[in-house]
């Protein structure tokens, strides 16, 4: 018989991992305009204002699907994880509300002002509505992190009745894996929209080699792009590893490969599912490194998988495998962008063809890697849908079948499938548009 339980939760990474396609390429492009659009206004540089005009259409399509995608998720929680909702209601509701209230209506308001009060008023409140699109964009992502990260770092709460009860809402928004989970989200958009932005930028090049909306397009995209690879790395990635080993050691450990609980863990680069159920076998490793980037020189013991029961254990190989491969992937988007900006700054960027093809097929790969972030959080939280207090197959609904879930699930997958078709060819459509204009303008 179909398992309900493994059939919900394979429908709800469908909707959210095909949902969150969207934000971090939304976050990101929105803050890219934003020096753009500060760049052409000052200066007066039209170079600048048609080059964000042109990425604002880009924004424009993306917000649209992501809005279409997002409804979906919210529906979830009162279908298939019934007893989550009756669980987590009265945490959940006041960030989802301001989520809706304070983010995604400012969001939603301004980007209409933005896309088309642009020559309508003065160019200080058509700075100020791309400004508000940003912010929205990051509060949006700010109040649903909020949400997820209680279910990982629970707090600010009474258990009655049942079911958890707000107590403390600055306590509850402020858990200990807010903060750190939201910098690295937001690390991760801004490195997104930059390489979306930076391949989009050198498609254009490619095809006219002094285009001047490719040319400040990448040069924005490359300097961000490295800045916050680098911080993704060295500080918001590095902080929120740390939190996880504070408050999920079980995480930590499936994440980092750690078997048994030793103060001078080897850092494992490479390993494969291990003999035993739950193990890692290392097949690569450099010793001593994850105790030190872990406790530094003071020898603080790190559990291992080994210390904690099978059962309140992850599925260790996913989350151990998305975690690596995202790391690195990181280190890739700092050596790309770290070349670009050394190529812009040494005047050989626009001359770099083989620089500029390599940007083009990196489009995808930030996307990617936030799905491989969001594995790790999600996967490695399992099997707790709230973390030490509610296992994910005691917050299923009960009177939803496995049939009629299948159904669903092979909907959103069809209707999904559409929808990501119908986005990259209206993403191409409006870059090969923006080509045949200034190839027009050279005739």
């Amino acid at each position: 018989p179909m398992d309900p339980v493994l059939l919900a939760r394979i429908q709800f990474a469908l909707t959210v991992g095909f949902h969150f396609i969207f934000p971090p390429i939304t976050i990101g492009l929105a803050w890219i305009l934003v020096v753009l659009e500060t760049v052409g206004w000052r200066t007066q540089n039209p170079v600048y204002v048609k080059t964000a005009k042109f990425f604002g259409e880009l924004l424009a399509i993306t917000f649209a699907v992501g809005v279409a995608t997002g409804i979906t998720m919210e529906f979830q929680f009162g279908t298939n994880w019934a007893q989550y909702a009756k669980f987590v209601g009265d945490i959940f509701g006041a960030p989802l509300a301001a989520e809706a209230v304070i983010a995604f209506f400012l969001e939603s308001t301004f980007i209409g002002l933005y896309l088309f009060g642009r020559n309508r008023v003065s160019r200080g409140v058509h700075w100020f509505s791309c400004l508000m699109v940003a912010v929205g964009s990051t509060l949006s992502a700010f109040w649903i992190l909020v949400a997820n990260s209680w279910q990982q770092t629970p707090a600010g709460f009474v258990l009655r009745n049942q079911r958890a009860e707000l107590t403390d809402f600055a306590a509850a928004v402020f858990n200990p894996s807010t903060l750190p989970r939201f910098l690295h989200t937001m690390d991760a958009a801004l490195i997104t929209g930059a390489f979306f932005t930076a391949g989009i930028a050198a498609y254009l090049l490619l095809k006219k080699r002094d285009s001047q909306t490719g040319r400040a397009a990448l040069s924005v995209a490359l300097i961000t792009a490295a800045l916050f690879s680098l911080l993704a790395l060295f500080h918001s990635g590095h902080a929120h590893a740390k939190q996880v080993l504070a408050t999920q050691p079980a995480k930590f450990a499936a994440l980092e490969g750690v078997n048994e609980t030793t103060d001078d863990a080897p850092l494992v680069l490479l390993g494969l599912p291990g003999a035993e159920p739950k193990r890692i076998r290392p097949l690569l490793t450099l010793p001593h490194i994850t105790g030190w980037l872990a406790n530094g020189f003071t020898k603080k013991p790190i559990a291992g998988l080994s210390s904690f029961k099978n059962e309140d254990l992850p599925p260790v190989f996913l989350p151990f495998a998305a975690y690596h491969i995202m790391i690195g992937l990181g280190c890739l988007f700092i050596g790309v962008s770290v070349l670009g900006v050394w190529l812009l700054a040494t005047r050989r960027l626009w001359k770099a063809t083989w620089f500029l093809f390599l940007l083009v097929p990196t489009i995808p790969l930030p996307v990617i890697n936030c799905q491989l972030g969001w594995i790790a959080a999600e996967v490695g939280r399992q099997p707790w849908i709230v973390y030490n207090l509610l296992r994910t197959r005691d917050a299923i609904s009960l009177s939803v079948p496995a049939g009629q879930i299948l159904f669903s699930l092979l909907l959103f997958g069809s209707l999904y499938f559409v929808l990501g078709c119908l986005y990259v060819f209206l993403i191409a459509k409006r870059v090969q548009t923006q080509v045949a204009r200034e190839l027009k303008e050279v005739a």
